[in-house]
């Protein structure tokens, strides 16, 4: 191995095991979220934009490494940001987050596959040369598969760069401002009888049902288009 990849494989080893050596993950909690949501809010009030470039080089950091909290910390930018800014911050740290994972990826085993497979790769490397970017924005629609994998996946294919960052950015935003929304909602939750208020019930509900409607939306696409 080149030893350029093994120094970035030990890189991402040392910092993924950091991450939970030094109990990191115990930060981006729902729980957490909520007792230094003040904290947080008067941190953002007193010096914005190192608050916001913080979380956004976090975000970037737990996108690209795979590690636990996205989701969390999605709901967190809604809260402590506000609908427009937190899905804006989240939109753009979670593409850049999934494109430095692809490229990763990419850079460590793609030549590797593509080499000892390329007879069986050929025609799904015809395939994604052809309709990749409609494929990602599927996969990125309806997340069937986890976020992680499918960063791994897509490095391993000839799909550009440009093409993966701006239709994952695309595919991912309805469902980044749904859950940012949420976030923006629950942050204002103070007591259990307020979770039956109109706002919080369609923000739930629109976590539930978005990827069904999503799925419905692609397959009638797909039988109007053969």
């Amino acid at each position: 191995m080149q030893r350029g990849k093994l120094v970035l494989i030990v890189l991402i080893i040392l910092l993924i095991a950091g991450f939970f050596i030094l109990d990191l993950h115990h930060y981006v909690t729902l729980e957490n979220l909520k007792t230094q949501q003040q904290r947080f809010l008067t941190l953002n009030q007193q010096n914005p934009f190192l608050t916001k470039a913080c979380f956004f080089i976090a975000y970037v950091a737990v996108a690209a490494l795979s590690l636990p909290g996205a989701t969390i910390m999605t709901l967190a930018a809604g809260a402590l940001f506000g609908l427009t800014t937190g899905s804006i911050m989240v939109s753009f740290a979670s593409t850049i987050g999934a494109t430095l994972a692809m490229l990763v990826a990419r850079y460590l085993f793609r030549d590797a596959i593509q080499t000892k497979y390329a007879e069986r790769l050929e025609a799904v490397n015809k395939g994604i040369e052809k309709e990749g970017g409609f494929y990602l924005f599927t996969l990125r629609l309806i997340p069937v598969f986890p976020f992680f994998v499918v960063n791994l996946v897509m490095g391993l294919t000839r799909l550009k760069t440009s093409v993966f960052a701006l239709v994952s950015q695309i595919g991912m935003l309805p469902a980044t401002v749904i859950y940012v929304n949420a976030g923006y909602q629950l942050a204002a939750i103070d007591s259990v009888k307020e979770i039956l208020s109109l706002p919080i019930i369609i923000s739930l509900a629109l976590l539930g049902i978005f990827p069904l409607m999503a799925k419905k939306l692609i397959s009638v696409y797909r039988r109007q288009n053969g």
